[in-house]
Formats: C-alpha cells, structure tokens, sequence
C-alpha cells in the first residue's frame, strides 16, 4: 500500500486572511491538484478547516522527522 507523505508549509504572508492564516505559522498542505492549477493551496488553517488560499503566501519547507511527528501530534 502506497502511503502519501504529508507536506508542510509556513506562511509567509496573511493580507486579506488575518484571521485565518498567521505569519511565521506552519501549516499542512492537503493535495488538490486542481487548486495548484489556479497556483492555489489547500491547507488546514486557523478554524482546522481546510480552504485555499494563494500558493504565493506560503513557502514549502522540510521538518525533521522529529518534529514531524510533533506537529502531526499536535493536530
């Protein structure tokens, strides 16, 4: 069985979403190939809901596996 590996982001800019998106934050990426097509991003924000938002407020970043497994945890 295949396993998706889940990616993470931090954001980088919150203008017009200043309740749902905070600067410096990490936040995890939901695949949605449809909304990367419109260079938008699905994350799981402020409300742990998942929404788009634009590609250009996040910047992609790889976590240790320690801290990995702590950000999932803390989900």
């Amino acid at each position: 069985m295949a396993t998706t590996r889940k990616k993470f982001v931090v954001c980088i800019r919150n203008k017009g979403y200043e309740v749902a998106l905070e600067p410096r934050k990490i936040y995890q990426v939901i695949p949605d190939a449809e909304a990367a097509r419109h260079e938008q991003l699905r994350v799981i924000d402020e409300s742990g809901e998942d929404y788009l938002y634009p590609e250009s407020y996040f910047a992609p970043i790889t976590l240790p596996q320690s801290l990995r497994r702590a950000v999932l945890a803390a989900a």
